[in-house]
């Protein structure tokens, strides 16, 4: 990287020192930077969790993008959510790769409370709920069948009287999820519910922010990399995280994959690029050349078909990175899942980085976590449509999006027509491809929360 920095600190001086012709002589990509505005700040450092969805960072690095940026970044692996969001809001990292619900929960002061904000979803999909070998034989008794497989996607219905045999011997039946504000949280609570299991609520103003009330199972935090161990230990009955950590369980035949949350929700928004809003506020040309060199990372993760992910599997499956066996990151990062051991299916969807307008941040989106927060309780008490608007909009800047991707559409690095319209408002189309067949309108958040059997209802006050 000093090289390029070496290079542009060069072009600069040419600038003040030659005529417009000299700089006409130099590359069209060294011109066009040095012609353009400045970065507010050029050394950055952004901040990751070993999950094969920061695969943008890793390959926005690798290829160059952030350079092609006038940026010059250092990724670092951080220990676990909360210390990353903990490090983006004090500026110790200018951003990272975050679970989608953490700029909203900040914002809404659910933990921790700051302004963080977002103009680039990372991926969808990519989730997986992993239960034990032994919990699976139980329910396994309870899953249709055709040619001798489970007939997928597979519902909670037949998990509920495994869970009500632990219910009966007093046993407690424990799930790891990654935070509390995670998108694992949410998609492990709604496939739950769905199948007529209560996973609990939230009670905050009483003091209680186990998210067990009235469970009839309990959801704990458990980091990614750890939950693998944790369930071969016997202190969780399963899991939900994202990659490598489902196909890790069947690789180390300790556990069973058995539904993927593009099953629960089909191309659910996952992680996003977080920032402070004061680090936006500050550095608005940085943040914008940032989203640039995303983009265009989404765009070589899904080019042709997925043809780059096995080169993708390489460079996550280094150290630095995800640290996890290439074959494991392979399982699902080509195309396929596993789910029961030699169980292989075709889900090329199950990573999605570009395609179905994956980057942009909807104002949707965002309601739609917000509704979850609000159903199990995080959020505890009642509030007009117009606060999951407002919210939405106070976080999600899809106008820094916007003018990234026209930017890129202008220097011929992308097609207008990868994009949404420029008309785009901001709302996904009402969709019903979640495992209840429920219909979700991000236009109409109460009336959402209200179709559900289980959670509270717009006006429910614990």
């Amino acid at each position: 990287m000093s090289t390029t920095r070496n290079r542009r600190n060069l072009i600069k001086k040419a600038l003040t020192g030659l005529s417009c012709a000299a700089v006409l002589l130099l590359s069209p990509l060294s011109t066009q930077i040095a012609l353009a505005a400045n970065p507010e700040k050029e050394e950055l450092k952004l901040g990751f969790i070993k999950l094969t969805d920061m695969a943008p960072l890793a390959i926005a690095y690798e290829k160059g993008f952030f350079e092609d940026e006038g940026l010059f970044v250092t990724l670092e692996a951080q220990a676990n959510w909360k210390v990353l969001l903990d490090r983006v809001i004090t500026g110790e990292l200018d951003g990272a790769h975050m679970l989608a619900g953490q700029p909203l929960g900040a914002t809404i002061g659910f933990g921790t409370k700051a302004e963080v904000v977002t103009a680039f979803s990372m991926d969808l999909n990519g989730n997986g709920i992993t239960l034990s070998n032994a919990v699976w034989e139980e329910m396994k008794k309870h899953v249709p069948m055709e040619n001798g497989k489970p007939v997928h996607p597979i519902k909670a219905d037949a998990l509920k009287p495994v869970i009500d045999q632990y219910k009966a011997k007093g046993k407690p039946f424990n799930l790891g999820m990654v935070f509390p504000v995670s998108t694992h949280n949410y998609e492990l609570r709604y496939w739950l519910a769905a199948g007529g299991i209560n996973p609990g609520y939230y009670a905050p103003a009483k003091g209680d922010i186990t998210g067990t009330l009235n469970a009839d199972a309990l959801l704990s935090v458990t980091p990614p990399p750890q939950m693998p161990a944790t369930l071969e230990a016997g202190t969780i009955n399963g899991y939900s995280v994202g990659e490598p950590w489902n196909q890790a369980a069947v690789f180390k035949g300790i556990g069973v994959p058995v539904i993927t949350d593009y099953e629960i929700w089909k191309n659910n928004p996952e992680k996003v690029f977080g920032v402070s809003k004061t680090w936006a506020d500050a550095n608005p040309e940085t943040h914008k050349r940032l989203i640039k060199a995303l983009i265009r990372a989404g765009m070589w993760l899904d080019a042709n078909n997925n043809a780059n992910r096995q080169e993708a599997v390489e460079i996550l499956s280094r150290p630095e990175y995800v640290g996890a066996d290439a074959k494991v990151i392979a399982n699902s990062m080509t195309g396929t899942f596993e789910y029961e051991k030699g169980d292989k299916r075709e889900v090329p969807d199950f990573n999605v980085f570009f395609r179905h307008n994956a980057t942009y941040p909807y104002y949707s989106d965002a309601i739609w976590y917000l509704t979850q927060m609000r159903r199990w309780g995080q959020v505890g008490e009642a509030k007009p449509d117009s606060w999951y608007f407002d919210v939405a909009k106070q976080v999600y800047l899809p106008d820094v999006y916007k003018t990234a991707a026209a930017e890129l559409v202008k220097e011929g690095k992308a097609k207008a027509e990868d994009f949404p319209p420029a008309s785009e408002e901001g709302f996904r189309a009402p969709s019903n491809e979640f495992i209840d067949g429920l219909t979700y309108d991000g236009r109409k958040p109460n009336a959402y929360i209200n179709q559900f059997k289980i959670g509270l209802k717009p006006d429910s006050v614990l």
